[in-house]
């Protein structure tokens, strides 16, 4: 047996009873209670851990240590190896980047891996250390799959609040801000990437004659799998959704553009008459009327202005503005 290594993040048998029992750094893992241990594997002495502990085969390795980041399931007899995908709430870092979570996990031992910090994590863990967590792996790994539900479907009714918001500024005919609706489509995008996939492989994993799932992990595991199930289909009705408020801000900017286009010709319609009559008086010919009458460009000023205010006139009887 391998002993726990320096950098764990989390190190502790479960009790049986929903609490669990902390194991410190450099100690011997039971063989007696069922354990877990979690992992940062860019963390160098995890990293080399996962390389040299007799606990692993090959295929886990490679999964525990990164090599693939997209939701996987494989069975071999009674282990399992998973690969799951949480909504990515680290500072400075966006949702829709989701964090691979990378799980081994046999009816006495949980070893995961991951290269970002997890609030799914940290909430089973909670419920362990507040002694209403899980009894055994099967229900861990049920814990922890409902955890990253919770997680990704908070995260989807965020992004439902945000277009209903961009909705109500569109019937109050107001623009959203540059690149808001174009954010909004690209995480509803990437976040059903991930999840598609992973509804699938939970699906799966509640069908698998895995002997040390109880018909109770399977039913959860199924009701969990329903619930990615209905994310997902709020996902697509955001895009779609999404899509109309493209259609319709489109529609408005047109409109907007359209509008100042027609008054724009308006106002040059008004000063057209205008123009003419200031250009052809301008010409440096002799013959102009009034050339020699100090009150002449008076005249010609009013004259051009009951022109103007007779041309708005017969526009706004004719409907123009």
């Amino acid at each position: 047996m391998d002993r726990v290594p320096g950098d764990v993040i989390y190190g502790l048998t479960l009790d049986g009873k929903g609490g669990m029992t902390p194991l410190a750094e450099g100690s011997e893992i039971p063989c007696t209670q069922p354990g877990w241990l979690h992992l940062d594997y860019g963390n160098p002495e995890s990293a080399r851990w996962l390389l040299q502990t007799p606990l692993l085969g090959e295929a886990a390795r490679e999964a525990l240590l990164g090599q693939s980041n997209r939701p996987k399931l494989v069975r071999m007899g009674e282990t399992v190896l998973l690969i799951l995908r949480g909504i990515n709430h680290n500072k400075d870092h966006r949702p829709e980047e989701m964090v691979a979570l990378r799980i081994f996990i046999t009816p006495d031992l949980i070893i995961s891996s991951r290269r970002r910090p997890l609030l799914s994590e940290k909430d089973v863990f909670e419920q362990l250390s507040l002694g209403g967590g899980a009894d055994t792996p099967a229900d861990w790994l049920v814990e922890i799959c409902d955890a990253l539900t919770d997680r990704a479907g908070e995260f989807v009714e965020e992004l439902h609040d945000q277009i209903l918001d961009l909705e109500e500024m569109v019937l109050m005919r107001d623009l959203p801000a540059n690149g808001r609706l174009a954010r909004i489509r690209k995480q509803l995008i990437m976040i059903r990437r991930y999840l598609s996939p992973q509804r699938d492989l939970v699906a799966r994993l509640a069908n698998e004659k895995i002997s040390w799932l109880d018909e109770d992990d399977r039913r959860r595991l199924l009701d969990i799998a329903d619930r990615l199930r209905r994310w997902l289909d709020d996902l697509d009705a955001g895009v779609a959704r999404t899509a109309v408020l493209a259609d319709e801000i489109n529609n408005l900017m047109a409109e907007a553009t359209n509008r100042r286009a027609y008054q724009m010709s308006v106002m040059a319609l008004l000063f057209l008459p205008a123009s003419f009559l200031t250009g052809l008086f301008g010409i440096n010919l002799g013959g102009i009327p009034g050339a020699e009458s100090p009150t002449a460009f008076w005249v010609f000023c009013g004259f051009l202005l009951v022109l103007a205010t007779g041309l708005a006139v017969w526009l706004k009887h004719r409907r123009w503005w």
